[in-house]
């Protein structure tokens, strides 16, 4: 089952929850009223509809309007650069949040912070992060879920694995 969120007037995406995920509707600061008849749902289940049945459907066919901080909307934006079928690393991730700030370094942890609250998930990209190592860390959604959504993109999992402990297992 997902959950979908969206601003006020029904025309952009806040959120975007599997069920049991970790921060399920976290980003959201008031109670949420169950609708289904709202034209951002209409165009989401379309997307994924697309995505599911292996098409790449583009992030930028759906208004999104995650709720968070600079830095986390900084790490959203690299999230949404990553292209379909490809994988990037946290650390890959904290070298270019430093250079948008004009830092020489950034803390792979911080962004690992950033991606695991990201609020839309599958649109926003957060399961085509991983480890230095290959390691399937850090997914919200369950590290079974995330080699789902992987593999459907066709990532090569030849160098990639699940950790025998950690986080989001």
């Amino acid at each position: 089952m997902i959950t979908l969120a969206c601003n006020s007037d029904g025309k952009t995406l806040a959120g975007l929850w599997l069920e049991g995920q970790k921060y399920h509707g976290g980003a959201i600061p008031e109670a949420m009223t169950p609708k289904n008849d709202i034209p951002i749902f209409t165009a989401v289940k379309k997307w994924l509809d697309k995505y599911f049945a292996g098409e790449e459907p583009a992030i930028s066919e759906l208004s999104l309007a995650p709720i968070g901080g600079e830095f986390r909307q900084g790490v959203w934006n690299i999230l949404c650069e990553i292209p379909y079928g490809g994988v990037i690393t946290y650390g890959d991730i904290a070298k270019k949040m430093a250079k948008k700030v004009n830092k020489e370094s950034m803390s792979s942890q911080a962004v690992g912070g950033a991606v695991g609250h990201n609020p839309i998930s599958i649109i926003i990209p957060c399961h085509r992060v991983v480890g230095s190592n290959g390691s399937l860390i850090g997914y919200a959604g369950g590290v079974k879920t995330k080699i789902k959504l992987l593999k459907l993109e066709g990532v090569d999992m030849s160098r990639l694995f699940a950790p025998t402990r950690g986080t989001a297992l």
